[in-house]
């Protein structure tokens, strides 16, 4: 059995966005799972509308998902002189033709047709005539008159299409330039292509492909038409449900994976299985379990996702994707030691990367600046033998760990008969500037003794400074 070749060719007119995504995940995780080999193409032939800006963006977007890929990228607009081959033996074959026909001739035989109450269509005027290549020509396939062409495709089962009802359609325009139908069938046949996941709006090209593919008397790959990700109201996915560009969602501080989590989830399923690895998914993906109805865009199940990611992640792991969104603000951390023990704070409470990055901010600042009215209600002259105390116990401690920081604020409460709650707020703000954090004991250890003290008498200094 030969390996299974899958391919991604997207069009370089915008960004990579979900749909477009989720077909690349299908193909990528179908060629690992089978050890075969998955090739990315840029189908660029709309000149017009076709951007490098776009094609460095889906490469960047497919890096960061981290679908690798065997071959390529190709680009369609290199591969003119492949097509013109093909062209050329289709027509010495006679399975296509040239053909004359003006765009108002062609419009007129359709409009005759459906006069007659027929399926409006080209006539096959020229195919006979056995014209020469000119400059007004077109290239025509010949399509047989009768009988059906099956596409028997693995997620939808078997559709049938009327023969008569296909018109001889052109491969190649006037100018030289290929159609889409046929360089996508040179493409797949001369890149090894055998296994097609694309979405169901392609399904309607199938047919003519099909029938390129048998006039090149060759074999044709196997088809899996996905249904398209609907909105949450089940209309056609927008930019209200959600549907931008995977670039954005990393913007938002979404992670790689867990995007590749939920794409997958659009449409494929392993039981009730909802939380997968990207290894794991490599290992249980197959075209059996892919979805025949559409699947809903849900941006809640996506950060539910995503927070079950970022917490499951190791912190070395995460720090990485975590760096950029803190140079957004200002603060150029390193992976090291300081910040992955500020992640393992962050890890419970952060929905995204975004989220963290702002929460993680107090940990790296050299001055602190107090909330208004959280230093009003906190930082006031009664806390003062508090937040001495604190400093002077501190200090003294040989280990500066969970155990012996418990015992220091044990004492306190023994001493000042005060509820660790009374404590520890004033705490909080002295810390962090606000009186929003991650538990007391955690923050400690995440910021170090000389940080702590540091900021504990920055805190009483601003206390003395107001009485």
């Amino acid at each position: 059995m030969k390996p299974i070749v899958t391919r991604f060719p997207p069009s370089p007119t915008g960004y990579l966005h979900i749909g477009g995504a989720r077909t690349a995940l299908f193909n990528w995780l179908y060629a690992k799972k089978t050890k075969g080999k998955f090739v990315l193409r840029i189908e660029d032939t709309d000149a017009a509308r076709s951007t490098k800006e776009s094609v460095d963006a889906i490469l960047e977007s497919m890096k960061w998902l981290g679908m690798d890929w065997d071959e390529g990228p190709y680009f369609q607009t290199e591969r003119t002189h492949i097509y013109n081959e093909y062209i050329d033996k289709l027509i010495e074959s006679n399975s296509a033709y040239y053909c004359s026909c003006t765009p108002e001739e062609v419009n007129a035989m359709r409009e005759e047709a459906k006069a007659k109450g027929l399926k409006p269509m080209y006539n096959g005027r020229c195919r006979e005539k056995n014209l020469a290549k000119a400059d007004n020509t077109v290239v025509r396939l010949k399509t047989p008159d009768s009988g059906v062409t099956i596409v028997e495709d693995v997620v939808k089962g078997d559709t049938a299409f009327q023969n008569s009802e296909m018109d001889d359609f052109i491969i190649q325009r006037s100018d030289g330039s290929p159609m889409y139908n046929l360089a996508v069938v040179i493409d797949d046949l001369t890149m090894g292509i055998n296994t097609i996941i694309r979405g169901d709006d392609h399904l309607i090209n199938t047919p003519k492909q099909m029938l390129i593919y048998k006039a090149l008397g060759v074999d044709i790959p196997v088809f899996g038409h996905v249904p398209m990700v609907l909105g949450s109201d089940k209309s056609r996915l927008s930019k209200r449900h959600g549907a931008m560009s995977v670039g954005e969602y990393q913007k938002m501080g979404f992670l790689p994976d867990a995007m590749i989590n939920y794409l997958i989830r659009l449409g494929w399923s392993h039981g009730d299985q909802e939380f997968f690895e990207k290894d794991d998914l490599i290992d249980k993906f197959d075209l059996e379990h892919l979805g025949k109805s559409a699947s809903m865009f849900d941006m809640d199940k996506l950060m539910a996702l995503n927070s079950k990611h970022i917490q499951n992640k190791p912190p070395e792991e995460l720090a990485d994707h975590l760096l950029s969104h803190l140079k957004e603000l200002g603060i150029n951390a390193q992976n090291d030691s300081f910040t992955q023990g500020v992640i393992e704070t962050l890890q419970p409470r952060s929905k995204t990367l975004v989220e963290m990055a702002k929460n993680a901010v107090f940990y790296y600042k050299d001055e602190m600046a107090f909330d208004e009215k959280a230093a009003n209600k906190f930082l006031k002259p009664d806390v003062l033998p508090v937040l001495q105390k604190s400093t002077e116990y501190i200090q003294g401690l040989d280990a500066y760990t969970q155990t012996p920081l418990e015992n220091v604020f044990k004492k306190i409460m023994e001493e000042t008969d005060l509820k660790f709650g009374k404590i520890a707020q004033p705490l909080r703000v002295a810390l962090t500037g606000t009186t929003v954090s991650p538990g007391i004991f955690e923050m400690l250890l995440a910021l170090g003794k000389e940080k702590t003290l540091q900021r504990i008498k920055t805190a009483i200094a601003f206390i003395q400074d107001r009485e």
